[in-house]
């Protein structure tokens, strides 16, 4: 079944497969490698941003389509749980009636807005996404009674998937098991599924005319494919993914705002990984997000280490000083680039 889904596209590095392997690794025992509220939240943060990051690197390094709208899709699969939640109670019926309706709604969106800029050219497409995302975030504020305006909403999802659910009286694996792991492990196998799921797309054969596409339309098209027909089937794919993340984003986080769902640093924050782990490879995304958000959450505590190691030395603990934190993911995702114009995975792909 994985080899089904996989379809012939290997790490193509033993390298490369290691490093995959033990994000699995990592990330399926997550709870119980690294306990501790933080790191839970860590772990199901990125894997939520691998099928975010995926779905973006299907729109752009497979279909070569760039748009600034992504966050606008991972929003209303976020609100469409939020306020049917609201609305119908807690259930699972709701959450689940929430999630369809966010990726429907997504799916017209996307269709509405590939339909009639698509056959632009590529940065008037990029900047028509734009100025719909921004009119969506602020009609998103604007609209308090339905939304909970720049406040945002809380979200109530069923007991099972909280902490105070104890499904066992003791410890399994020495980890007092509770319905946050529960609800943890939903958040890793539905993006599991959503990954494979993308991955089995570009590798197919709508996968490699997206490809030719990507490379050269006018001569797609002269052999016959419709162009504009893949681009948009790419465009609707892409947001219902997205959606379909930010379901499950809300559903982990409980909460849901236009700051962590529609804010511009988490589109900036999708290009930054999509570059870093290598477009139109899939296996970037993973890569690309374990590094970004591992950097994001613990760089500023490895930094504050290192500081406090150095403190005898002139000059380096200002340089290491935990407040200079961006400052070094900037200079890391410079040298990245740098180093690895590809990619990581890209660059890896080239190490047997």
């Amino acid at each position: 079944m994985v080899r089904l889904f996989l379809s012939g596209d290997g790490p193509q590095s033993r390298i490369l497969g290691a490093i995959l392997l033990l994000i699995l690794f990592c990330l399926a025992f997550a709870p119980f490698l690294f306990p501790g509220t933080r790191s839970l939240e860590t772990a199901a943060r990125i894997c939520i941003f691998i099928v975010l990051v995926a779905s973006y690197d299907l729109l752009l390094g497979y279909a070569g389509i760039v748009s600034f709208a992504h966050t606008m899709f991972f929003g209303l699969g976020a609100y469409g749980v939020a306020i049917t939640t609201q609305r119908m109670g807690t259930s699972y019926e709701s959450l689940i009636l929430g999630t369809m309706a966010g990726a429907g709604i997504a799916a017209v969106l996307a269709l509405v807005i590939a339909l009639f800029s698509l056959r632009v050219r590529a940065i008037f497409f990029a900047m028509i996404t734009l100025a719909v995302a921004s009119a969506v975030a602020v009609l998103v504020s604007q609209l308090s009674a339905i939304t909970g305006g720049e406040d945002g909403m809380n979200i109530r999802i069923p007991r099972e998937l909280t902490p105070a659910f104890r499904p066992f009286d003791e410890p399994v694996l020495g980890v007092r098991f509770s319905g946050r792991h529960l609800n943890y492990y939903l958040v890793f196998f539905t993006c599991l599924i959503l990954f494979l799921g993308m991955l089995r797309i570009v590798n197919s054969p709508f996968g490699r005319v997206l490809q030719a596409i990507r490379e050269n339309a006018f001569r797609a098209e002269a052999i016959g494919y419709r162009v504009i027909w893949y681009r948009v089937t790419a465009t609707i794919l892409s947001a219902v993914v997205a959606a379909l993340a930010g379901s499950v984003f809300a559903v982990w986080l409980r909460y849901v705002g236009p700051a962590t769902t529609l804010g511009v640093e988490i589109m900036l924050d999708i290009l930054l990984i999509v570059v870093i782990g290598g477009m139109g490879t899939m296996y970037g995304a993973v890569v690309g997000t374990a590094i970004f958000v591992l950097a994001q959450n613990y760089l500023k505590d490895w930094m504050g280490g290192a500081s406090d190691a150095v403190g005898f030395m002139p000059l380096l603990p200002d340089l290491l000083s935990p407040d200079r934190w961006l400052m070094w993911l900037g200079i890391l995702f410079i040298l990245s680039v740098y180093f690895f114009p590809t990619g990581i995975v890209g660059r890896l792909r080239g190490v047997t």
